[in-house]
């Protein structure tokens, strides 16, 4: 597989409470994190890439919490991982964002161009029954992918600096981190300096549950019109009614009242 040509991130599509969207999609994203990988993140120390994702439970955090925005703020990309902002650019920015980028569609074409090229990963996250179960699937999905290294996301503050270290020492290209909003952007931030010798560190929220089949994505129909949360009610109403009645709503507000 040839190397696609690098590009650096181009200016953001649009801004949503303050937070400035990026407007590549989700080919242009994945060509973007190898090319990064390969041509400036191996030829130097520097700390690595911070690449996070906004949706819907995110704006809302965002809007409510200065700490949590703080957090997204010091990310070096962010996707737009929701297809209702999608949506809404278009109607309201002047520069739309051309389309969603969910993690769980990002992670298979970063995959693909991984394993031709010699891309590594290291994958922490979820408990380790999913963590193991969804580093198995990959490889299943990828064989000559190489994961150089997982661990479970259940640690405690005193852990984190052996963790951090020994990621350091394995310098996977991409540090996948699973430990949902909005305690995996307060790991990145809190732990870039620790962690030269990463290329990009990449938000992962809930992709180990669907690498390790714990949960079933919607189908592309649903994805496509925005309805992929809906579904997610349905199959987990006890976790996620409270939220999705309460951020979602909440969320749209502020992208009508923010979204440039």
């Amino acid at each position: 597989m040839a190397v696609p040509p690098f590009n650096r991130p181009p200016r953001p599509a649009a801004t949503v409470c303050g937070l400035n969207v990026s407007a590549l999609g989700l080919r242009a994203t994945a060509e973007f994190f190898v090319n990064y990988c390969l041509s400036e993140a191996r030829s130097n120390s520097s700390r690595p890439l911070f690449s996070t994702s906004l949706n819907g439970h995110a704006i809302s955090l965002c809007a409510r919490d200065a700490s949590v925005r703080r957090s997204f703020r010091g990310a070096d990309q962010i996707n737009a991982d929701g297809q209702p902002m999608v949506a809404l650019s278009r109607l309201l920015s002047r520069n739309p964002l051309p389309e969603r980028v969910a993690t769980t569609d990002l992670f298979p074409e970063v995959a693909r161009f991984a394993k031709e090229l010699g891309l590594s990963f290291y994958m922490l996250g979820g408990s380790e029954e999913v963590n193991r179960k969804a580093v198995e699937a990959t490889l299943r999905a990828y064989p000559s992918l190489r994961i150089v290294g997982r661990r479970h996301g259940y640690f405690n503050l005193a852990e984190k600096p052996d963790i951090c270290a020994e990621i350091a020492a394995l310098r996977p290209d991409v540090l996948w981190v699973g430990l949902g909003i909005p305690f995996e952007q307060q790991f990145c931030i809190r732990n870039l300096e620790r962690l030269r010798g990463v290329g990009i560190i990449k938000t992962a929220g809930g992709l180990l549950d669907f690498l390790s089949l714990k949960k079933p994505r919607a189908p592309k129909w649903m994805q496509n019109v925005g309805f992929e949360w809906l579904f997610r009610l349905a199959a987990e109403p006890r976790r996620l009614f409270v939220r999705y009645t309460t951020t979602n709503p909440h969320a749209l507000i502020v992208m009508f009242r923010s979204l440039r």
